[in-house]
């Protein structure tokens, strides 16, 4: 299904509001990243090897009146983590929202797992997100907005999924504990859990027939689209959503 980008809104105050979107040079996490942008907000597109889609991403906003920066960083690092916070402080003057969409999908029976994929999968979905979360505490502005990516993944508990679910279920407990503990800094955190969506991540590997079941699943009767998600980020984001704190939104068509 192809999506229409709306024009982004120009302005050209240093009072725009900062986002930080990781994992943002393809799939949900461009279209977050776009998304945003038209919203008013200046984005860093994190990345960690596709400088090409980053940069191009970059040029796209640009082109639409927004403002954005690839930042090079693997968010597993602390270090890297480290760095890609204070370029964007440096580059932008602050940080008011971090989405952390960055991850990894590998479908795998638990049995057969090995333990460098089991390293893989949980330092970039589960410490990546801890570190950032670690740092926004640091850098980030009062009222700003810290936005966790799971999956509905959890709620299906398919077989093949084992692994992957383990780390989107460390990542919701983070966000339900890390909103308390953002007791006294008006800072909200919550967390979206989409559905099935047409991406190359949830597409990679599966058949015609498996991709027109995971069609048939929600209610809906459709995949998620990377929009679907973004809007729900994008509201989460907004001054609307200022009450909304410590939750995890199902984005999923009505699956589960």
């Amino acid at each position: 299904m192809t999506q229409t980008q709306p024009q982004t809104q120009t302005t050209t105050t240093t009072d725009q509001p900062v986002a930080i979107v990781t994992g943002a040079s393809r799939g949900i996490g461009a279209q977050i990243a776009q998304r945003l942008a038209y919203d008013g907000y200046r984005v860093v597109i994190n990345y960690q090897a596709n400088a090409q889609a980053a940069d191009a991403l970059v040029a796209q906003i640009e082109k639409q009146g927004g403002k954005a920066l690839a930042i090079q960083a693997d968010i597993s690092n602390p270090e890297q983590v480290d760095a890609l916070f204070a370029q964007t402080k440096q580059s932008f003057g602050r940080i008011d929202a971090l989405i952390n969409n960055a991850g990894i999908l590998q479908v795998t029976p638990m049995a057969e797992t090995s333990i460098e994929q089991l390293n893989r999968a949980f330092a970039i979905n589960t410490q990546g997100t801890f570190l950032t979360m670690q740092a926004a505490y640091k850098e980030m502005a009062t009222g700003g907005r810290i936005i966790n990516l799971s999956s509905t993944t959890l709620a299906l508990n398919m077989p093949g999924y084992g692994l992957y679910n383990g780390t989107k279920a460390a990542v919701e407990a983070f966000t339900r504990i890390f909103a308390k503990e953002m007791r006294g800094k008006n800072i909200t955190v919550n967390a979206v859990a989409p559905g099935p969506v047409s991406t190359e991540l949830f597409l990679n590997g599966k058949s015609d027939e498996q991709i027109a079941q995971f069609s048939k699943m929600p209610p809906l009767e459709r995949l998620g689209q990377p929009s679907d998600i973004a809007n729900v980020i994008s509201f989460l984001c907004s001054a609307d959503a200022g009450w909304i704190n410590g939750q995890i939104i199902r984005a999923n068509g009505g699956i589960g």
